[in-house]
């Protein structure tokens, strides 16, 4: 069965229009559902929609309201919010074109593959793609979907393109405010080297295909135990978790030292030799005087 596109509509520049649709470019991982169960009675807890004085009601006869005072609502029903007047909700214009490395990786939410709409559309779909590579410039506009506009990037992807939805600004916490705590200490050059060195002994390309969701693996490991149990309490690990210190800088030391194989990279700085506290002088020792021969 084919795929249905999340969104259809054109893609707009300048006076140009290009029929697109666009699909999710990710799915859901590997998860583990659990429902609520009363306990004494082995029942799974289920819930009903109802209303206080009148109890449980249908489904027909729920509105989205807003409540513009205490307990007055102004009701919409689903055909009204989905005639909301917005071009954006069948054109993505893109008003602007920026550098990749303009946009904080923390700005990008979900990615979908966007392909032209017919064969018609492919000729300027693939002149936008390639304009797109060889400037490399990511567009940006703003899009209706799914009850919400977004802000949207665009940018190439093999023979497609790559639209990704963007947050706004009031949906990122500024970070200022969770590292102002993080004081203005310099690093020590000596252990600057040895992480340096110990990042570039590590470095490769990424591969998603290299990581699994072990803590999947771990629960059903552990729904397999407590069946093979009939139902008596398993616990795999009563070890308190236990958030690791920081450690001194001879601990800091050792420790990258070690994960380099006690081995000293090329470029390391020596450590000058202590000084004499309080600036005192180390006497010379005066050489023993030599044995006459009998």
């Amino acid at each position: 069965m084919a795929a249905r596109p999340t969104w259809r509509g054109v893609i707009k520049l300048a006076l140009v229009a290009i029929p697109v649709e666009i699909y999710p470019a990710t799915k859901s991982g590997k998860s583990i559902a659990f429902h609520q169960v009363h306990e004494p009675s082995g029942q799974r807890v289920r819930y009903e929609k109802v209303v206080p004085g009148i109890g449980p009601v249908d489904r027909d006869e729920i509105l989205k309201g807003y409540e513009v005072s205490k307990g007055e609502y102004v009701l919409l029903d689903p055909e009204e919010i989905e005639k909301v007047k917005l071009e954006s909700r069948r054109t993505l214009e893109l008003t602007q074109f920026v550098d990749l490395t303009d946009i904080d990786p923390i700005y990008f939410d979900k990615p979908y593959y966007v392909t032209p709409a017919d064969d018609l559309a492919e000729e300027a779909f693939v002149v936008l793609r390639d304009a797109l590579k060889r400037t490399k410039k990511v567009g940006i506009g703003q899009l209706a979907m799914r009850g919400q506009e977004y802000v949207v990037s665009l940018k190439p992807c093999g023979r497609g393109m790559v639209l990704e939805t963007l947050r706004y600004a009031d949906e990122v916490h500024r970070a200022s405010s969770y590292f102002r705590d993080i004081g203005d200490t310099k690093p020590d050059p000596d252990l600057l080297d040895l992480a340096e060195t110990l990042i570039e002994k590590k470095a490769s390309d990424f591969d998603a295909k290299e990581f699994e969701n072990r803590y999947i693996d771990a629960l059903k490991k552990l729904i397999a135990e407590k069946q093979k149990k009939k139902g008596k309490r398993v616990i795999q690990d009563d070890e308190p978790d236990r958030i690791p210190k920081g450690s001194n800088v001879i601990d800091l030391m050792a420790a990258l030292k070690k994960s380099l194989g006690d081995k000293e990279p090329a470029g390391a700085r020596k450590k000058a030799a202590p000084r004499n506290p309080a600036g005192k002088s180390t006497p010379v020792k005066k050489p023993a005087p030599a044995r006459k021969r009998a």
